[in-house]
């Protein structure tokens, strides 16, 4: 029998109940972001700063502490929260620009997302809120006195937390039904002492009505039970206490006067409620009305106690009532239900935690993103008028872009915009809890208000044009294969779609229409020498990992035409060619200088204007992506598909300057399968030597992005007077390469580990049992590739698990470490330290780290309890 909470996401994707209409679509961060952005040359960090956030209205978006919407944002509920002596409510998470911190952006707070189901039935999120001042200004000017090289000044570096002074803040959230929804705050006094705090639920609309469109506003008004706020399309809602706080109001409207000196639109601003509980100010509307209201509580808990705020926001008015508990209880029931039916049998207790973490933080990260690129440019009806220079600036190219949608996001806070190859792991871990969601983001980048007219895919708002590894028609394999539902209208959909993008790569990206594709950024940041998208001497680079994705999307997109033709022959003639384009781009690899004999690996290449060429020697994950391409064809499928069997056929016989290279696709031994591959087994066996050692590649927490030999071995390369220097550095970059804020020169990326792990076992389905390697490279132990993948697997794992008290992507904290309180918050970062397997980068980036959980899954399912690693790089019972 189906869980309670699967019956809802089948109720949803029917449309018998909206049950998704409600959620965690509220920003963590709309404050200097893009879209926020009116300068005239692109100054995103400086033209709108957090001092402005809680003054100005948002033109995009909003932002809010724990908090939710609807699914166009048109009302939200947030938390503020108060301890008498910081300067400011804290409405929001607080943290520096890219240009502030020492290595780009970073948020300065603790938050955690401990639960959630993938309909929002049941929520829960943490903060943990300093009961001394917030110290603002230290957390900016120590940042800013550290280098590159330096680490990061964090909160727990301040010494906030030493006395142990500070509120545990819990939002809980339980859906009655769609738009009825339980909210119970609770504040634990963590503190020796007994201490004070203002607690402010706050709920308001979006500003739609400055901008010249629709000049209606909706109203938030005091009723005899609560806030009554009314919208002509979202209707009535309420928001009712169980106690009698003070009602507290005013608009979401710039306060012109504070930030310009000039009158505004209100008298009563958007900073009102702040500046009336922080000043006692006169700034709240006498009359209890405006488009954004609190409840205001004051209370005063003892050490270790707590207090309990219950709340409901309702289109019913439903009152909190005597069943708010058990309403609440019965839904964290079903979420642990849901939970339980997701972990395999077997799986340890804390393994499970990190599972569910990691889940609820990859749903916790939906956002309503909304953007129009023409009107952002152009500028709205009321005025004023935007900056000329913008129409020939960014995104000028990407005028169709209208977007108004709920995405997941990388992060909240730190990239509180979608990105596109992000986006496409996002769903594969997203669809081992939702597979409707996970099908419907990879279709919406693709829609026609995404995808350019000519093809591109949207990078992310800070640039469109960018361009990121080709893995949506990964993706979509992926997903389909977890969902199990075989829905070949989903594949269909996004496969002709995904045939633009692929042609617009062909066409823009083989430059010298060889098979060899440049790509330039591809969304490893800095792994390069130089920024592979603007080369620093005249020429042009070959990229061994351009092509390898693009062979790679070819066998995708086989993959995807061969189970579409299964049901319909239309499609067995689109399988031919992207047979034969994958063994065009897989030859044009191997025999165009891209793979070095000597060294048994794959490199970039420079071409220079002199016609001279030269390899990049650089061992990094570049020259690993070529492993990605990888993919088996069984005999059923032959047999089904005779045609395609036999253009395969000729091809084979007739193309040997194609087929030559990749003589392995084609074994007879193994009773009609084959295997199509840019990497021989001769050659795969030559690189896992590399990658399994822990000297090099292997750390006890997975694969590094860049060999560890480059931390005595740095590589230089002097090309027409510019020298480039390359040297291993496995926790943050000393670089400003693309902001500084991500490092691929050594620590630990969970997506592409993933996709190695993944590629292994396909190799391993073909190659067999026998084929075996020595794993760790010196060991002395011989595993098969799917061991290999497994013990991959462990060491991913193993950044998160509890081993003997310590979890690794804590690092050096002990605060995390060592007080239970905090021990069991887990945090899913951007990256991790190649030694340690401590977090690093974006502290939220549940997006692609997510993964985790399912790798989780796959590997309690394949072999019970899993192993943590040890600092020497062997596994530990």
């Amino acid at each position: 029998m189906a869980s309670a909470e699967r019956r809802r996401l089948r109720q949803a994707a029917s449309g018998a109940m909206p049950w998704r209409r409600w959620g965690p679509y509220l920003s963590e961060r709309a404050w200097a972001t893009v879209r926020e952005d009116y300068s005239p040359f692109g100054q995103a960090w400086e033209f709108f700063p957090h001092e402005h956030a809680r003054s100005r209205v948002y033109r995009w978006n909003e932002d809010g502490l724990g908090g939710l919407c609807d699914d166009r944002q048109v009302l939200c509920f947030a938390l503020a929260l108060w301890n008498g002596r910081d300067p400011i409510l804290k409405e929001r998470i607080f943290g520096l620009t890219g240009n502030e911190g020492n290595h780009g952006e970073d948020a300065k707070e603790y938050w955690f997302y401990l639960d959630s189901t993938p309909t929002h039935s049941w929520m829960r999120w943490r903060y943990l809120y300093a009961q001394d001042a917030f110290p603002y200004a230290e957390l900016v000017s120590e940042n800013r006195r550290r280098s590159r090289k330096d680490p990061e000044f964090e909160l727990l570096d301040t010494g906030i937390f030493e006395s142990g002074r500070y509120w545990e803040i819990t939002a809980d959230y339980a859906k009655a039904a769609a738009d009825d929804i339980l909210i119970r705050i609770t504040a634990r006094n963590a503190g020796p002492d007994r201490a004070e705090l203002d607690v402010l639920p706050t709920l308001w609309f979006r500003n739609t009505w400055a901008w010249g469109d629709d000049d209606r506003a909706p109203l938030i008004r005091a009723a005899d039970t609560g806030l009554l706020a009314e919208h002509w399309d979202l209707g009535p809602m309420s928001l009712l206490s169980d106690g009698t706080p003070e009602m507290l109001f005013c608009h979401n409207e710039t306060n012109t006067e504070r930030l310009w000196g000039i009158p505004g639109r209100s008298r009563f601003p958007k900073d009102g409620i702040n500046d009336h509980v922080v000043s006692g100010a006169s700034t709240v509307n006498p009359e209890r009305q405006g488009t954004k209201a609190a409840f205001h509580s004051h209370v005063a808990v003892d050490a270790g106690a707590q207090t309990t705020i219950r709340l409901r926001l309702s289109a019913l008015g439903s009152r909190v009532g005597s069943d708010f508990d058990a309403m609440l209880d019965q839904r964290r029931g079903e979420a642990d239900e849901f939970y339980a039916d997701l972990t395999p049998p077997g799986t340890p207790s804390d393994e499970a935690l990190v599972l569910r973490q990691a889940m609820a933080g990859m749903l916790w990260s939906k956002q309503f993103y909304n953007f129009s690129v023409q009107r952002w440019l152009q500028g709205d009806p009321a005025g004023p008028k935007p900056p000329p220079e913008r129409l020939s600036g960014r995104n000028s190219a990407w005028q169709h872009v209208d977007n108004r949608d709920v995405i997941s996001m990388p992060d909240k806070w730190e990239y509180p915009w979608y990105a596109a190859w992000d986006l496409a792991f996002h769903c594969v871990a997203l669809a081992r809890v939702d597979p409707e969601f996970a099908k419907s983001q990879l279709l919406l980048l693709c829609r026609e208000w995404y995808m350019h007219p000519n093809g591109q895919l949207p990078a992310y708002e800070w640039a469109f044009g960018d361009v990121n590894p080709p893995v949506h028609a990964w993706a979509a394999l992926r997903v389909f294969e977890i969902d199990g539902s075989r829905d070949y209208e989903f594949l269909g959909r996004v496969f002709h779609k995904l045939l633009l993008n692929f042609t617009w790569w062909v066409n823009r990206k083989d430059s010298k229409g060889n098979n060899v594709f440049q790509g330039g950024f591809l969304g490893l940041d800095n792994i390069g020498l130089f920024d592979r998208s603007s080369l620093p001497v005249s020429g042009h680079l070959e990229q061994s990992d351009g092509t390898a994705w693009m062979a790679m999307y070819c066998q995708n997109m086989l993959e995807l035409s061969l189970l579409l033709a299964q049901h319909d022959r239309t499609y067995e003639d689109l399988a031919v060619k992207f047979f034969e384009h994958f063994a065009l781009i897989a030859s044009a690899l191997n025999s165009q200088g891209l793979w070095n004999e000597e060294d048994g690996f794959y490199y970039d290449v420079l071409h220079l204007a002199d016609g001279s060429m030269q390899p990049l020697r650089a061992l990094s994950m570049v020259g690993l992506v070529p492993l990605f391409a990888v993919t088996t064809l069984g005999p059923e499928t032959m047999a089904r598909l005779p045609e395609f069997a036999r253009r395969a056929d000729w091809f084979t016989t007739h193309r040997s300057e194609a087929m030559g290279v990749i003589e392995h696709m084609r074994n007879e031994s193994h009773a009609g399968w084959r295997m199509l591959s840019i990497v021989s087994p001769e050659r795969l066996r030559r690189i896992l030597v590399r990658v399994l050692d822990p000297d090099r590649f292997l750390s006890p927490y997975g694969v590094r992005a860049l060999s560890r030999w480059h931390r005595d071995h740095p590589l230089e390369v002097d090309v027409g007077g510019y020298t480039a220097r390359l040297v291993y550095e496995p926790a943050e970059s000393s670089t400003g390469l693309f902001g500084g804020n991500s490092n691929w020169r050594g620590p630990i990326w969970m997506p592409v580990n993933y996709l190695l792990v993944e590629v292994l076992r396909v190799y391993h389905r073909y190659l067999g049992p026998e084929f075996t390697v020595e794993c760790p490279t010196g060991s002395g132990r011989a595993l098969n590739l799917d061991e290999v993948a497994d013990e991959i697997s462990r060491r991913l794992i193993a950044i998160f698990v509890d081993t003997d008290g310590s979890r690794p992507v804590f690092g050096t904290y002990k605060r995390f470490q060592m007080d239970p309180s905090w021990h069991d918050l887990i945090p899913f970062h951007e990256y991790f330290n190649g030694e340690t397997g401590a977090g690093i980068g974006a502290a939220h980036q549940t997006g692609w780290t997510g993964l985790v959980g399912d790798l989780l899954i796959r590997l309690n399912r394949r072999s019970g309890p899993t192993r943590a690693a040890s600092q020497d790089g062997d596994m530990t019972p």
